[in-house]
């Protein structure tokens, strides 16, 4: 079973697939420079994953803050 349920994440959307497929994809990839940057040293850029998560994949856990209200879907 997916976790996040799809209906709880196209609601946090307004109903739009593509609105959420964005949205997610945007912040999936804001984590993944997030994590690139602590080897680094800097963490000014992107902010940290909002949500603690079992999950190492950066699209479940930007999934996971959408459907926690941590983020939410705009579509204009």
């Amino acid at each position: 079973m997916m976790s996040p349920r799809i209906d709880d994440l196209l609601d946090a959307a307004d109903g739009s697939r593509y609105a959420l497929v964005i949205a997610a994809a945007k912040r999936a990839r804001q984590i993944n420079n997030y994590h690139h940057q602590l080897g680094e040293g800097t963490f000014d850029d992107f902010a940290p994953p909002l949500v603690e998560s079992r999950s190492k994949n950066y699209l479940t856990m930007a999934l996971e803050e959408i459907a926690e209200g941590k983020i939410t879907v705009a579509y204009s």
